[in-house]
């Protein structure tokens, strides 16, 4: 199979395409003809070694790449459910292995599109990020219907599930923070948010608005600065740091002075230890993608491209996702 692989951790350079043995299902897997792979933030994180010093978490040499869209390409014993040929999303259970032309993943952790006519491109960009974003928002932060919502980085990878799924949810209001660079893109988009405002006019751009759940994907000032925006009772969860800022800390006394809730949401720790979770949260992913809840922008290289596509996330120049075919 083709397959991006790099042996040692360093800036996108080290990315390079080769071939590789094709992998075979073990029991309870199910192999895929992958079709588009998705470049997350967690692929440039794990490709700089940001997490190298962390046990289970990926060692060179390996092949990024956590989620992928493409049809059943072979079923492991024990597999049932599925059949050869049949459209799918997965994420992978090592976080690895999505840029190549096969993945094997877990039988739980794979998804069937079919029936549902979502384009592969956008099902690998959306499904599996709004199946985080719906357990996110129902199991961690408590989402009722009639709260309101405000959503950093609101064209990110991840934070672009949120405001669908919020809807989906029956959500009051939806708002969304971006850097000023991205209001152009961010006047154009068909993600349902009811406003979209500079994130360094914050808090005056809201005009004494306050949110009962505030989603952050970025860190930093952003987030220091978010507790000033929940109304009594609110949360804010944690889902990211894109600003790569890892030392801004929360001053606590001002969580019980407040009344309010700081939560964090990882895909990667709270998946495994909710496995039975995971499948209703899909069923609400798709009903939200097929129902137009979740058009972020999808921007589709070849696999050749991964250096290109690294760079662009590393430069915050990417509006979106971008995706990767074999």
């Amino acid at each position: 199979m083709k397959a991006v692989h790099l042996t040692r951790f360093g800036d996108p350079s080290v990315l390079g395409v080769v071939d590789l043995p094709d992998p075979e299902p073990r029991p309870g897997q199910i192999s895929i003809d992958v079709t588009h792979a998705a470049v997350g933030l967690i692929d440039v994180f794990f490709r700089q070694g940001l997490f190298k010093d962390q046990e289970g978490l990926p060692q060179p040499p390996f092949v990024p790449g956590l989620e992928v869209a493409g049809t059943v390409r072979a079923l492991g014993d024990g597999v049932t459910g599925f059949a050869v040929g049949e459209q799918v999303v997965t994420l992978s259970a090592t976080g690895t292995g999505g840029y190549a032309s096969v993945l094997v993943s877990d039988q739980a952790l794979v998804i069937s599109t079919e029936g549902y006519g979502i384009d592969p491109a956008l099902a690998v960009a959306a499904v599996p990020n709004a199946a985080m974003a719906s357990l996110a928002l129902t199991r961690v932060a408590r989402m009722s219907a009639g709260e309101s919502i405000l959503v950093h980085g609101a064209l990110g990878g991840f934070a672009s599930a949120f405001p669908g799924i919020a809807r989906q949810l029956g959500a009051s209001r939806v708002v969304g923070s971006v850097r000023a660079g991205k209001l152009e893109a961010a006047s154009a988009t068909r993600l349902p948010y009811d406003e979209i405002v500079d994130s360094a006019e914050l808090p005056d751009a809201l005009h004494g608005q306050t949110f009962d759940v505030v989603i952050d994907p970025v860190g930093g000032a952003v987030r220091a600065g978010s507790l000033d925006l929940l109304a009594p009772s609110g949360r804010l969860l944690l889902v990211g740091n894109a600003s790569g800022d890892w030392g801004s800390l929360i001053d606590s006394n001002r969580l019980w002075l407040g009344g309010v809730t700081v939560s964090g949401f990882s895909a990667g720790s709270y998946i495994p230890a909710h496995m039975e979770e995971l499948r209703p949260a899909a069923e609400a992913a798709l009903r939200a993608v097929a129902d137009g809840l979740a058009e972020t922008e999808v921007d589709v290289l070849p696999l050749a491209d991964a250096v290109t596509a690294h760079e662009r996330m590393e430069s915050r120049s990417v509006n979106g996702r971008i995706v990767l075919t074999p």
